[in-house]
């Protein structure tokens, strides 16, 4: 039996810092598909995206509790410390529905190694991917 941390049932959320939680709602709704779940106040959402959690917070300054982290959105979407990725099994038609609702691919479906791939960025820069193993 594998080691459970630290209990059982424990849901793992993904962070983006954003700089408008409207705009990102819209986009990871709209064009990708998640579930609006909750907002707070506008400077937060909670979304269900393929069985994750994704929140969606405004930048901020340091807190009691991280005393020395800022929450800043990509200054530079060129550099890249995360990325969304997302299995499809059709990169293409998933590129083809994608385009169509508004997101913007830095390419085409490219083919390499086994695997069909191409990248996309959401309204703050993040990056995200869709990719077709074979």
């Amino acid at each position: 039996m594998a080691n459970q941390f630290p209990t059982p049932d424990v849901a793992l959320t993904q962070l983006l810092v954003v700089s408008d939680v409207d705009r990102s709602r819209d986009f990871y709704c709209n064009v990708l598909g998640a579930e609006l779940y909750r907002e707070y106040g506008g400077t937060s959402a909670v979304l269900s995206f393929q069985g994750v959690w994704l929140l969606l917070v405004t930048g901020g300054d340091p807190t009691p509790d991280k005393p020395t982290v800022t929450f800043a959105p990509p200054d530079n979407p060129n550099r890249v410390s995360h990325q969304l990725t997302m299995r499809v099994p059709d990169c293409q038609a998933a590129y083809e529905i994608l385009s169509a609702r508004g997101a913007e691919f830095l390419t085409p479906p490219y083919k390499r190694a086994g695997e069909t791939r191409c990248f996309f960025r959401d309204p703050d820069g993040h990056l995200l991917e869709i990719s077709e193993v074979g």
